[in-house]
């Protein structure tokens, strides 16, 4: 493993600095938003804001990327993406600040677009799970310590916005000091929505449905923590509560996923971010008992989106599966770009205690409509079961690495296949016998 993990070392730490400096600012602008006064719906649109721009970077950033080639774009999108930090503080105007989230959600598309197309093109492809599950815990580990740096002075000074920013400058310099060989991005085509929502509908509804509540929670979590009274120093652990529980949780949530009826394990796994979020609700003014609150919350809510991408591989032929994904990330990014608007505009016009009830409604409709969708029939899967693999939302071009391990015994297609749907006897057999 570490002689695939070196030749990739410099990308790997290029990533984990940028989102040290990217997981700081979001927390920050939350806070710092918070502290300026400017109302809950605003600081929802700020969140959605962010979204926006990861939508537009799908589109925009492979062509600037083939264009410019991989490093010139890293550190086009890195730059970017700093001096947007710095004006957020220089010019605390919320047109201004709309601006600029779109515009570094944009930024970060495009250089995960160059960190994982890279990925995918260096490690072997027996080995592209392993390389694809450490760069997921590079995320995950990367975003939790991120918050720990709220630590280091106030939310309204400009020493964090400085940090933040050091941070992704700094994380040029392994990435343009790399010798690799610069890979080839390729399009990726999206499958038509309806052909997606009649192929799986519950995996359609799975990830819109996290979308909205993911997005909300990333835009407004802190403001929510903030609410219940928690300084600085506790929101930090509050959103790094969520970020590792959620990260712990996939290894049983997984087995979950790959044991039942998919459709089944869908509903227990939106239960459970469900039930989270009512006991945020009821234990927001409890100091601990919020943190344990917000460890259910995560241990659900982040196993959503991976178990329905996992549904929809086993509704897709093989030729279908890259392109259906490329759809069903872009579903998950709109329910993103609209949950913290969404959810500040409940905060606004009742209380902060609306956001972790929009949680509970988000993944309580997913959750029931799994349910019911459960209760029709035996899941018919398509060509073979896929695993379940841990993975947070970033861009398309991570989706051929992460389907090299949900993806398990794919049969060539005949000519058939189109037509060929061989109905799955339970999923705890076909995991025994090697899906």
């Amino acid at each position: 493993m570490m002689i695939i993990l070196l030749p990739i070392a410099a990308l790997l730490c290029g990533i984990a600095l940028l989102l040290l400096g990217t997981g700081l600012l979001n927390t920050l602008l939350a806070l710092r938003g918070s502290g300026e006064g400017f109302a809950d719906q605003t600081l929802g649109l700020l969140g959605s804001a962010y979204f926006v721009g990861f939508i537009v970077g799908t589109w925009l950033c492979p062509k600037l990327i083939r264009r410019m080639g991989h490093v010139r774009a890293f550190g086009f999108f890195a730059a970017a993406a700093a001096a947007s930090v710095l004006i957020h503080v220089l010019l605390i105007d919320v047109g201004v600040w709309l601006f600029l989230r779109v515009l570094t959600g944009t930024a970060l598309v495009g250089i995960y677009t160059v960190i994982e197309s890279w990925l995918n093109t260096q490690a072997p492809p027996e080995r592209r799970g392993q390389v694809f599950a450490i760069y997921m815990a590079v995320n995950l580990g990367a975003l939790a310590l991120a918050q720990q740096l709220l630590r280091l002075d106030s939310p309204m000074g400009f020493s964090l916005f400085a940090v933040a920013a050091i941070l992704i400058i700094v994380a040029l310099m392994p990435v343009a000091a790399t010798k690799l060989s610069q890979p080839v991005i390729s399009d990726t085509p999206g499958l038509s929505l309806k052909r997606l929502w009649l192929a799986a509908p519950v995996a359609c509804a799975a990830a819109t449905l996290s979308g909205l509540a993911m997005g909300g929670f990333w835009g407004l979590g802190a403001v929510y923590a903030g609410r219940m009274g928690m300084d600085a120093t506790q929101v930090a652990g509050f959103v790094s509560v969520v970020i590792v529980a959620g990260a712990l949780f996939q290894w049983p949530m997984g087995i979950l996923s790959d044991r039942v009826d998919r459709r089944l394990a869908l509903a227990i796994i939106a239960g459970v971010a469900a039930a989270g979020g009512v006991c945020m609700a009821l234990f927001g003014p409890m100091g601990q008992w919020l943190l344990v609150a917000a460890a259910l919350f995560g241990g659900g809510a982040f196993a959503v989106y991976p178990a329905a991408v996992a549904h929809l591989i086993d509704h897709l032929h093989h030729e279908d599966i890259l392109s259906g994904n490329a759809s069903l990330l872009m579903l998950h990014g709109v329910g993103a770009a609209v949950g913290p608007a969404l959810a500040g505009w409940l905060m606004g016009i009742t209380s902060a205690m609306a956001l972790p009830l929009f949680f509970t409604l988000m993944f309580g409709l997913c959750g029931l409509y799994a349910l019911q969708q459960s209760r029709l029939g035996k899941d018919r899967i398509v060509d073979s079961a896929a695993h379940y693999v841990p993975m947070v939302r970033t861009s398309p071009a991570v989706l051929e690495m992460m389907l090299e391990d949900a993806e398990t015994d794919v049969p060539t297609p005949s000519p058939d296949s189109e037509s060929t749907i061989k109905p799955a006897a339970n999923r705890s057999t076909a995991n025994d016998s090697g899906n």
